[in-house]
């Protein structure tokens, strides 16, 4: 953790965790240094990601108990609006109880907006003074959350570093994916940052890492002793990490081409698993020691060839109805003619000794038959079958959403007279097991990790480096040779070439077995 003060992250999480099954108990604000004054700014307070993730989750918080009693919030943005017009903006998003209102007018009491570029030091100073006012010469910590499109991330962070940083208190800055475009990009961003910040200042949030089944990824692997003897080569035959969504671009395709699949959720959700999935055990659970682990399995990853990859990209479907007749082409934002991927699937290998010639297949995708991110851990096949080849493999299934889950698929005697075998699992389903428990978005886990001072669910420079060394080839590769992706028809499970992929890599698709969540 860092140095800065501040209850140490155990206690802050511990606070939280207890909140989740009685927020009351925290009604009077977690004690932070006493009554420091806290001040969180969102910048972009007016654009989409202020308005449906960081303002209903600062609100969450809020509501909760969860944040020091002395926060203050400030909205910061181009946009010549009111608190009032901001907070109509964001109301519909924020999931106000008819219990919680005068709650709710507390929370808005406390929000400030202030509205100047994103270029001109005159209107950060304008805002520091603003942020001086409410301080009244107190050691206040500020927060200031980066809402806001990459193109404007460099000037911002200078005018953060030159006119707003805390005088006596400290300065924390997070940062929103993505993080460059490639490796160099991304290099030139980081030690731009470095020359601005030390790296514990710095939150380059993954929403990904904040939720429940990837956090619970460190318990699962180093809290049991079932899993240890059998997480390696010797018993693992394969790994697919999946994220799949039902729909396609809606109307935001110009976004999305810009930097497709692999930019949009491979290089840096799936990246970000795979690297939970297969670290060693680190020395502790500080979080640089879990980031020292991450960074030294990606290490071992080499950058992709394009024959380690299917490109997909979703045509439409005659048989369907509203958006699923069209194709991503026949997006009207989309460029005409476009060759970006919507669907993706890589195989990567780790090069140590624990991995050696297990294949890690990511798979994501948008327009398929299902929406899920799940974890699918594929066990060899048991030697010396004497079912007379009717067995078929055990997978441990890591369920990140939707329905948090974890279970082990297996045989069993199919119960009655005969002697025949069926699949079934061992079920562990959040929605049933843990039904009086309030489960936290990832934003609200992220957020009260910044609070807290507990970088562990945040990416490290290093980190992304490694992520973006694996990738950058490819990725240029792809962009030079306009590389033609297969299509697939909206609402399918995507090309026909990535399950034949996924089979040549040992991963064995057997269709015959549906999980049902066990509410």
């Amino acid at each position: 953790m860092s140095s800065a003060k501040g209850n140490s992250t155990a206690e802050c999480l511990a606070l939280f965790r207890l909140s989740l099954r009685s927020p009351t108990m925290l009604s009077q604000g977690t004690n932070f240094e006493g009554n420091v004054p806290h001040i969180f700014v969102t910048l972009g307070a007016s654009g989409d990601l202020a308005t449906k993730k960081i303002y209903p989750t600062l609100w969450w918080l809020y509501r909760d108990g969860l944040l020091p009693s002395n926060t203050t919030f400030y909205g910061y943005a181009r946009s010549k609006l009111t608190t009032e017009e901001l907070r109509k903006k964001c109301h519909q998003y924020m999931k106000v109880k008819p219990e919680e209102e005068k709650r709710y007018e507390e929370f808005w009491k406390l929000n400030n907006y202030v509205a100047g570029s994103y270029n001109k030091r005159v209107d950060f100073e304008m805002l520091n003074q603003a942020l001086n006012l409410h301080e009244k010469g107190t050691a206040a910590n500020r927060l200031f959350y980066l809402a806001l499109p990459p193109s404007v991330f460099e000037n911002v962070t200078v005018l953060i570093k030159n006119a707003c940083m805390g005088e006596k208190g400290w300065t924390r800055v997070i940062i929103e994916k993505p993080f460059g475009h490639d490796a160099d990009s991304s290099l030139k961003l980081s030690n731009h940052l470095a020359s601005l910040f030390k790296e514990e200042q710095l939150y380059r949030i993954d929403h990904y890492l904040g939720k429940e089944m990837v956090q619970n990824l460190m318990t699962l692997r180093f809290g049991n002793r079932i899993f240890s003897p059998t997480w390696n080569r010797e018993c693992i035959a394969s790994v697919l990490i999946s994220f799949k969504e039902p729909f396609g671009t809606m109307g935001r395709g110009g976004y999305f081409d810009q930097s497709g699949i692999i930019r949009d959720v491979m290089q840096n959700h799936l990246m970000q698993i795979l690297s939970l999935v297969a670290m060693e055990k680190p020395a502790s659970v500080h979080p640089d020691d879990i980031r020292n682990e991450k960074v030294k399995v990606l290490r071992c990853i080499s950058p992709l060839k394009l024959s380690d990859v299917i490109l997909g990209q979703y045509e439409g479907n005659p048989e369907g109805e509203g958006d699923a007749k069209l194709g991503y082409l026949d997006d009207l934002t989309v460029p005409e003619g476009s060759n970006t991927a919507t669907y993706a699937l890589a195989v990567l290998t780790i090069n140590n000794e624990r991995w050696d010639g297990v294949p890690f297949i990511l798979r994501c995708g948008k327009a398929l038959n299902e929406r899920k991110a799940e974890v699918r851990i594929q066990y060899r096949d048991v030697p010396g079958d004497i079912f007379s080849g009717k067995l078929k493999r055990n997978e441990l299934v890591i369920r990140v959403q939707p329905g948090e889950a974890l279970y082990i698929k297996m045989m069993t005697k199919t119960p009655g007279m005969t002697f025949e075998m069926e699949e079934t699992e061992l079920d562990l389903t959040y929605g049933s097991r843990y039904k009086e428990v309030k489960m936290p978005d990832a934003y609200e886990r992220l957020i009260l990790d910044v609070f807290c001072g507990s970088q562990m669910h945040f990416v490290r420079s290093d980190e992304l480096s490694e992520a973006w060394r694996i990738f950058t080839p490819l990725l240029h590769q792809i962009e030079a040779e306009k590389v033609k992706p297969v299509p697939y028809i909206y609402g399918s499970r995507g090309p026909k070439e990535a399950d034949e992929m996924c089979n040549k890599f040992d991963f064995k698709y057997y269709g015959s077995y549906k999980w049902v969540k066990n509410h």
